[in-house]
């Protein structure tokens, strides 16, 4: 991976961890030398990954969209390697689907888990640090770019990615004074499970085709900043968003 900060003696738990963003979250902590929770609702890629990663990581079966899935994924963590001092509150949904015909139920979903979903998340994590006494706690939200782009197709996804990143500032000023930090990371449009079909028809290859770049970014982007976030080198770092997307917004 050719980067990396030392994360020894810190504990992780990052939702979402089934697959994308979050698999490779899950390796690159565990990697730069961090205990890791890997929360997510499909249990049985959880435990793969898991099983891949070796005595650093633990599967626990989590639904962001529920308060007590969220809280029996952090007493599992800490029952397998202590209290969580950095939070990953990756999962998501993208929830496509022009605004006159997706479905109440759909932007119901997309907002419980995208949204709400990282509130409940980054909550249960500075409750426990807090309770732990930990003074150098790192949270990281990941929103998207399109929390400021105009996305047809995209609305309950784009708003909830907005919400995010609003969130993040909000809960940063909140926990300031108890040594947690909180920051967003709005990625571009990376190929990974969520929107990998897309890409491949007419019009998601006319969509890259208009990045100044032409190219989609690669997972392994997002790498030094995310373990830059959860290390100690970004301790004066709290309530700012990093846009990391290739230049496609400009």
């Amino acid at each position: 991976m050719g980067f990396s900060f030392d994360l020894r003696g810190r504990t992780a738990l990052v939702s979402g961890a089934s697959s994308g963003l979050g698999t490779r979250f899950g390796r690159i902590l565990a990697a730069s030398g961090a205990n890791v929770a890997l929360g997510a609702r499909r249990a049985d890629r959880l435990a793969a990954l898991a099983a891949e990663i070796g005595a650093a990581a633990v599967a626990v079966p989590m639904d962001v969209a529920r308060e007590a899935d969220i809280i029996a994924g952090f007493d599992a963590a800490e029952a397998a390697f202590g209290p969580v001092d950095t939070v990953i509150a990756n999962a998501g949904v993208d929830g496509a689907g022009m605004a006159t015909a997706i479905s109440e139920a759909e932007i119901e979903q997309t907002l419980a888990i995208n949204l709400k979903g990282a509130i409940l998340t980054a909550r249960e994590g500075a409750r426990r640090m807090m309770a732990h006494g930990i003074t150098s706690g790192r949270i990281v939200l990941i929103a998207s770019i399109t929390a400021f782009e105009p996305s047809p197709g995209l609305v309950a996804y784009a708003a909830s990615k907005a919400g995010v990143v609003q969130a993040g500032r909000t809960l940063a000023r909140e926990w300031a004074r108890a040594g947690i930090n909180v920051n967003t990371v709005s990625p571009g449009y990376i190929r990974t499970a969520i929107n990998d079909a897309w890409f491949d028809t007419e019009g998601g290859k006319k969509q890259i085709a208009r990045f100044p770049r032409r190219r989609l970014m690669g997972e392994e982007g997002l790498d030094a900043m995310i373990l830059f976030l959860c290390s100690d080198a970004s301790e004066f770092v709290t309530g700012a968003d990093f846009v990391l997307d290739d230049g496609q917004t400009l």
